[in-house]
């Protein structure tokens, strides 16, 4: 799965800490997401959508299979 998490962070001026402690998940979880190592559950990804005021599909999205 794909985002522009780490983008939209910027852009909206949060720090991971910052970003994490608005949908409840630690920096280290923020930063995993942005790296794409983690897959974040349906609740978080809403929480994140929510917090940049964005819909999903421009957030996340999945790579296309070959």
């Amino acid at each position: 799965m794909n985002n522009k998490v780490k983008e939209l962070r910027a852009r909206f001026g949060y720090s991971q800490e910052k970003l994490g402690e608005a949908v409840g998940v630690t920096r280290q979880t923020v930063a995993a997401i942005e790296k794409g190592d983690y897959v974040p559950s349906l609740l978080v990804a809403l929480k994140i959508c929510k917090t940049f005021s964005m819909a999903m599909e421009d957030v996340f999205w999945l790579e296309e299979e070959m």
